[in-house]
């Protein structure tokens, strides 16, 4: 990176923690520790907002039971706790364009198969990214380079932050402020924001799971985090947004994941083919738009 790009990353990132506006344009983590939420999309200039300027809208108006009336069907997620036969077969049989897989948790944990998904991924012409699975244990910006380490990102992998309730130990839950340090330090070390996927109520800093533990505050417009396109988590039949993306959508929407049954769509077939069980999400827009959104890495600016 040069020093001017790097000085522009550096006015960027000051800039959006204050109050800039978000850059243009809808997992089961695996041990130690395993949750899945659901996920939502960020429409831009080339997209259609889905959702009216109100609070926490539903995401889905009038219980639409057809994914392809509101998105394009064709990214899934998965970590080495999904199995995968064909990767060639995904996109062959199940008209599959992109896989999100899990590339680290916490600051020291590598998804072991990564690496070798990335591979096969790539050689069957899928879109290739990859997310972490943040924690509270270290700060944001150790964890970012320990994700960065993993993911070895090239300018077409897409990037992802993983925020959501740990269920295996939720004291080690990330909170609000390694969110934010992550997301800046992804962005000065890339010049990219990551997605972010968070459920509607985590986002908004309500508490979830038995001891009733909170992000520790509401994602709030404006803000770092609030910069980040959204990757909704929610397998509601009506999903709602987090309030900092209310006007703006969702850019991922994971609507259902590998071992959910009920939710959105259920009456259409969620199997992927050479894929035991994964989660399946929509796209904002269509094929061109995620491909070009994709391989330009979310980049901001």
């Amino acid at each position: 990176m040069s020093v001017s790009r790097r000085m522009a990353m550096m006015g960027l990132a000051a800039t959006v923690g204050g109050c800039a506006a978000p850059p243009q344009l809808a997992r089961r983590p695996a041990p130690p520790s395993s949750a899945t939420t659901a996920t939502a999309a960020l429409p831009g200039d080339d997209l259609v907002l889905l959702t009216p300027p109100s609070r926490r809208p539903s995401a889905v108006p009038g219980g639409v039971d057809d994914p392809s009336r509101i998105g394009l069907d064709a990214v899934i997620d998965i970590s080495h706790f999904n199995r995968v036969g064909d990767i060639a077969r995904a996109r062959a049989g199940s008209n599959i364009l992109g896989v999100i897989h899990k590339a680290s948790e916490g600051y020291d944990w590598i998804d072991p198969l990564y690496t070798e998904r990335r591979a096969a991924c790539e050689a069957a012409g899928l879109l290739w990214g990859a997310y972490h699975f943040g924690t509270f244990e270290r700060p944001g910006a150790e964890q970012a380079r320990s994700f960065l380490a993993a993911a070895q990102p090239s300018s077409d992998t897409l990037l992802a932050l993983d925020l959501e309730l740990n269920e295996r130990n939720q004291a080690n839950s990330m909170d609000i402020v390694r969110a934010e340090d992550f997301v800046r330090a992804i962005l000065m070390a890339t010049g990219r924001l990551p997605l972010l996927y968070v459920h509607p109520a985590w986002a908004d800093g309500e508490a979830m799971g038995g001891r009733g533990r909170t992000l520790g505050g509401a994602i709030r417009p404006g803000s770092m985090l609030a910069a980040c396109d959204l990757w909704l988590a929610d397998y509601r039949a009506q999903p709602e947004l987090p309030t900092a993306w209310v006007g703006r959508g969702w850019r991922l929407w994971q609507y259902a994941g590998d071992g959910t049954s009920g939710g959105p769509f259920k009456t259409r077939t969620r199997q992927v083919a050479g894929i035991e069980k994964c989660d399946r999400n929509l796209f904002a827009a269509d094929q061109t738009t995620l491909t070009r959104y994709w391989r330009r890495g979310a980049r901001s600016g």
